[in-house]
């Protein structure tokens, strides 16, 4: 399968790069340290695509391809995973949204997310439901115009700081009684609790815990269908893999651009380290790391593009790059010896960042039965 890029995808990757390393990378050590956003960056990256790039241009997209679109979250993972990200959680909704959503809840609500003016989140996980999305909990019960929404989410990426936010509830009404439903909770309207959560990697994304007392929402608040939402949240699980994988792949090559550098330019015994046949070994083994992830990618994104939910392919990318990319980051901090885990400089962010990946959006633990299912149609999950 070729995944050359065409000169328009490489000269999409140059002016990205450039923009990135000249407005984006002098920003990353100061909100790492105060665990902050850079917000105001984000109307620049809608330009580029990546807010809703590949929707059609009739629902205000630019028809990327998936292909391309990898290719571009790829650097945005070089430059800073706590950036691909907030990038990918913005994606969620905006994908729900363009579905699903009404005109009214379109001019509202997408508009403004399209052009990177928002902050929003998407609230799925909860305290005792991670990786099993069937068993959420939180309810959403209708009571004359309003949705009474009672619960927690937990992990919530960009929830300490989002404008509004989609949550999966169970419904219980008239016409559905315990389906999972998608709506969409605007904090000026409905107020609900937020607690900040302090982590070890990605510390730039405003992780929190939102609960959910009673909190009211107007009934028109629902997006799609009734019951409708665990099928399309499980879909949207399998883009967002495919997301995850290249983000590592980024990382990874970052990890590995870095750690060749030192190898070539350190000196140790009279010569540069990079002589010695244990470093190159290592540099070796990263690199084919790097690449394998960065194919599995690509061919996940392919399938994409041609119309398949990429089941199988996504979760091989994400299992293989997540676990990859972290150990392309070790062996780099290893290649760097004390420099590698001195704070403020990017190995030892990476190598925190990279260990994220195999938990985020389904543990490595559920890919591995994700693949065997769809391998032998046997699932060992009920």
């Amino acid at each position: 399968m070729d995944f050359d890029l065409t000169e328009e995808q490489t000269e999409l990757r140059a002016t990205i790069r450039r923009y990135l390393a000249a407005e984006v990378e002098p920003l990353v050590e100061e909100h790492e340290r105060a665990g902050t956003f850079p917000f105001e960056v984000m109307p620049v990256l809608a330009e580029f695509g990546y807010l809703g790039g590949w929707l059609p241009e009739e629902d205000g997209g630019l028809g990327i391809s998936r292909v391309t679109w990898a290719m571009m979250i790829e650097e945005l993972g070089y430059t800073w995973p706590s950036l691909r990200t907030m990038i990918n959680i913005s994606n969620g909704p905006i994908q729900r949204l363009a579905t699903d959503a009404t005109p009214e809840q379109k001019a509202r609500y997408l508009k403004p997310l399209l052009a990177g003016e928002a902050r929003v989140f998407n609230g799925i996980t909860e305290p005792e439901t991670g990786s099993n999305v069937a068993e959420i909990r939180t309810r959403a019960e209708l009571d004359g115009d309003s949705w009474v929404i009672n619960g927690r989410k937990l992990w919530i990426t960009g929830g300490a700081w989002g404008d509004f936010g989609t949550i999966v509830a169970r419904t219980h009404s008239p016409t559905c009684d315990g389906g999972l439903s998608l709506f969409l909770v605007d904090r000026s309207e409905s107020p609900f609790e937020v607690r900040k959560v302090d982590t070890m990697v990605l510390r730039s994304t405003g992780t929190a815990e939102l609960g959910f007392d009673d909190v009211r929402i107007p009934r028109a608040n629902l997006i799609g269908a009734e019951g409708e939402a665990l099928k399309s949240t499980l879909a949207g699980l399998g883009v967002a893999r495919v997301n995850v994988a290249m983000g590592a792949v980024g990382a990874a090559q970052r990890a590995f651009d870095l750690a060749l550098e030192h190898a070539k330019t350190r000196r140790q015994f009279g010569r540069p380290i990079g002589s010695f046949q244990l470093v190159q070994r290592h540099l070796v083994e990263m690199r084919m790391r790097v690449d394998a992830a960065r194919a599995l990618g690509y061919a996940a994104a392919a399938a994409l593009d041609k119309g398949r939910p990429a089941k199988l392919e996504g979760s091989i990318a994400k299992l293989y790059a997540t676990a990859a990319a972290h150990e392309v980051a070790d062996m780099a901090l290893q290649i760097h010896g004390g420099l590698g885990y001195a704070t403020g400089f990017p190995i030892e962010r990476i190598f925190r960042d990279t260990r994220s990946g195999t938990i985020l959006e389904g543990t490595s633990e559920i890919q591995t039965l994700i693949i065997g299912r769809e391998l032998t149609g046997l699932s060992a999950i009920k």
